[in-house]
């Protein structure tokens, strides 16, 4: 279960080397859980794909073949593409996705350090198998001192492809919310139950990486017997943070410390439970527990220290409460933006996603080239279409964004190619009363040096207050859980455009890209100059609007 290498060619200097991956996407017939076999979307042939390594300051090209009979695109999810915002990833958003048949080389100037991942952006095909980890290590020693390291990805793996339950849920001729599927939990690719041991020694200290690469589902992990310490989350340091378990959403990534014990008398288990709290527990479909082995010595016998759950005093990670190492300080906003999520009736009969009770498709023309094309009108949200939820953002702007949900499930929301400080969790600002077992729910703040991520759970009926500063680059936001992105959940910072326009140099390959689809490549949201919509198709208005009681921006 030690890190595995992509295979890559590395030029090396003194200070940074090129790494060059090869990923050849196309369809496979695969058994992952180890009951069902079904189609996926797999890379070289083969599940899972093996992780990516480099070094910050390194160049990852990573050169795609599609060869699939569909668009794909890729997201280095966490990176912050510091003047590659075209780079980015997700399809009619920062690019056209790569035809069928197609190549193209994506390249990513690594500028951060931490656990990351690489998946699909373009028709949910991270759902399907298409996405890998990428671990980008320190140049220099790191601030924290181990002997060795381990990294685990946590999957959800369901019986069905994602259009199938896309179409489902999508349907207004079915019911709504359509019926539970039951996924089971990966562990590096592998039914949780089956995966490689841990191995120990004693005395020594580990770095355990940990990544949720899922669709739907979080994983709690605790490693019973030991004490952990939380170092890193989303790609940045903290300060140790002492936990028991770890909930972890879709998207999320924790390095955790772990010192060995110093005898090698006993072997331990690590539990991995794959649940979402929306899904009705079901004797043997949810939640499903995992353990993995963690071995000291070959014939030693398994301590058992009872259910790691329920011991007094089990202390579950909050990151509210961490502390980012660097000690920045707290951000003070210019502007303030209330993004307000949640589910509405639509005129079109089906139950959709929104934010800002706007239901997002996507546009004629990706927002970076309407961005590119528009001149002075691209500082002004409306070109990018109705659809598109569109906020125009300036460089240097100091935002807060207050994510408000009036919603009976937590949604992990991604900000792409930045991170944010996690200033303020909070009640539902809503003029509707939630549940009895929402109500009263206190009011938590950073302490300290507030902590930065890229992926926040918002939780039921809550709100999530984080901050940053305007960069320039498109940023994409979204729930993370493809159903919600399917159904609407996402918006666009649309971030300096008329500095975009002046330094951006999209390669001419990414219009080509665009004209062997059909898909314009300037102009409005539509393909037309100005604010001539037409042949853009109508967004679904509302018929039923269970949060109306939102504040709204200014």
């Amino acid at each position: 279960m030690q890190i595995i290498s992509a295979v890559y060619a590395c030029v090396s200097s003194v200070l940074a080397a090129r790494i060059v991956v090869d990923w050849n996407i196309g369809y496979i017939s695969v058994n992952r859980d180890g009951y069902n076999l079904r189609r996926a979307i797999g890379v070289n042939g083969m599940l899972p794909i093996p992780p990516i390594e480099a070094t910050i300051g390194d160049t990852l090209e990573l050169n795609v073949y599609n060869g699939l009979d569909r668009s794909t695109s890729l997201h280095a999810h966490g990176l912050f593409q510091t003047n590659t915002t075209h780079m980015d990833g997700p399809a009619m958003i920062n690019q056209c996705g790569i035809p069928p048949g197609e190549s193209f080389t994506y390249v990513y100037n690594l500028e951060q350090t931490g656990t990351f991942w690489v998946h699909g952006h373009d028709k949910h095909e991270i759902s399907d198998g298409l996405r890998g980890a990428l671990v980008i290590h320190d140049r220099e020693h790191p601030p924290f001192e181990y002997d060795d390291e381990y990294l685990l990805t946590f999957e959800d793996w369901f019986r069905e492809e994602f259009a199938e339950r896309e179409m489902i849920t999508l349907d207004p001729n079915q019911p709504f919310p359509p019926p539970h599927g039951y996924a089971f939990g990966l562990i590096n690719g592998v039914n949780g139950n089956v995966t490689q041991t841990i191995h120990f020694e004693k005395g020594k200290s580990y770095r355990i990486r940990l990544v949720n690469m899922g669709d739907l589902n979080w994983f709690q992990f605790s490693l019973p017997g030991h004490s952990m310490e939380v170092i890193e989350i989303d790609g940045e340091y903290t300060e140790p943070y002492r936990v028991d378990g770890i909930d972890i959403a879709p998207a999320q990534r924790y390095s955790v410390l772990v010192r060995a014990h110093d005898t090698d008398e006993f072997n331990y288990h690590f539990n991995a439970t794959i649940h979402a709290e929306f899904i009705p527990p079901k004797q043997g479909l949810t939640p499903r527990v995992y353990t993995g082995h963690i071995v000291y010595k070959r014939g030693a016998p398994f301590k058992n220290v009872g259910s790691p759950y329920e011991s007094p005093g089990f202390k579950w990670l909050e990151d509210i409460e961490m502390h980012a190492l660097d000690g920045q300080p707290v951000l003070e906003p210019t502007r303030q933006i209330y993004l307000n999520i949640g589910n509405n009736l639509y005129n079109t009969g089906q139950r959709l996603d929104h934010i800002n009770n706007s239901t997002f498709k996507a546009p004629k023309v990706p927002i970076l080239y309407t961005a590119l094309s528009m001149g002075e009108l691209a500082m002004d949200p409306q070109v990018y279409g109705p659809q598109s939820n569109a906020i125009v953002l300036r460089q240097n702007e100091v935002v807060e964004v207050v994510i408000n949900s009036f919603n009976a499930m937590p949604h992990p929301i991604h900000i792409h190619s930045r991170n944010f400080q996690i200033v303020e969790y909070g009640p539902a600002d809503s003029t509707f009363a939630p549940p009895p077992e929402f109500q009263n729910m206190p009011i938590r703040r950073y302490t300290k040096a507030p902590p930065r991520r890229d992926t926040i759970t918002v939780p039921s009926f809550s709100y999530a207050k984080i901050r940053f500063t305007g960069k320039v680059a498109v940023s994409l936001i979204h729930c993370h859980l493809s159903i919600h992105m399917a159904m609407g959940m996402a918006a666009v910072f649309v971030e300096s455009p008329d500095i975009l326009q002046k330094t951006l140099d999209v390669p001419e390959k990414m219009f080509e890209m665009c004209a062997r689809q059909g898909i314009p490549t300037c102009g409005n949201a539509a393909g037309n100059p100005g604010h001539d919509f037409t042949g853009l198709p109508n967004s679904p208005s509302v018929v039923e609007r269970p949060n109306a009681g939102f504040p709204q921006n200014h």
